[in-house]
């Protein structure tokens, strides 16, 4: 098996402080190798590649801020993200199988009407979403809608989108960052 050429991360840190999308590429691409591995061996979940996107935002977010102080230890930093993540994800297992009643209460229960305050609420949730998604970029909404709506599958959006399998991860998942970003700052006001 032919070994990998070494990364320079100075290089890479620095094109991406710079805004040069090949440097988001290069770490996005080294994420997708080892970390999906990583958590997916420690997980085995179908949201692997959402952790991954997390990882990357993380990382890409200290780097844009500055706080990456020896770049060439830049894995290290990762590996640190990486564990974090692992936590947390395991800390979510264990918080939804405590917080789970026993199937046989469940399936016992009956849906109850929703109160009006229960309905104001839902109602203004979805008018603040619809609001949000009327906000967002057509390239955004449309990565969005395609993948989490109509559930196509990746390969036909890239392939309809003119976009490589790592240019659709990094737009999706600045997508939904935008989004959550949005919607937090938004609720922020109206609280």
């Amino acid at each position: 098996m032919p070994q990998e050429p070494e990364i320079d991360w100075r290089n890479v840190v620095d094109l991406i402080q710079r805004g040069d999308p090949a440097g988001e590429e290069t770490l996005y691409r080294t994420l997708l190798r080892g970390a999906r591995k990583f958590l997916q061996r420690r997980l085995g979940t179908q949201d692997v590649d959402d952790r991954v996107h997390d990882v990357f935002l993380i990382v890409a977010g200290a780097i844009h801020r500055g706080d990456i102080q020896h770049p060439e230890h830049l894995m290290a930093f990762v590996r640190t993200v990486l564990y974090r993540q692992l936590n947390l994800a395991i800390g979510e297992v264990i918080r939804r199988r405590d917080s789970s009643s026993d199937l046989s209460e469940t399936a016992q229960l009956t849906v109850a009407e929703l109160t009006p305050e229960q309905r104001a609420i839902a109602r203004q949730k979805v008018t603040l979403m619809e609001e949000m998604l009327r906000e967002m970029s057509d390239r955004d909404f449309e990565v969005l809608s395609r993948f989490y709506l109509r559930e196509q599958p990746p390969e036909q959006i890239c392939t309809e989108m003119g976009l490589t399998q790592i240019q659709f991860q990094l737009l999706k998942s600045r997508a939904k960052a935008r989004l959550a970003d949005r919607m937090r700052k938004k609720l922020a006001r109206n609280a």
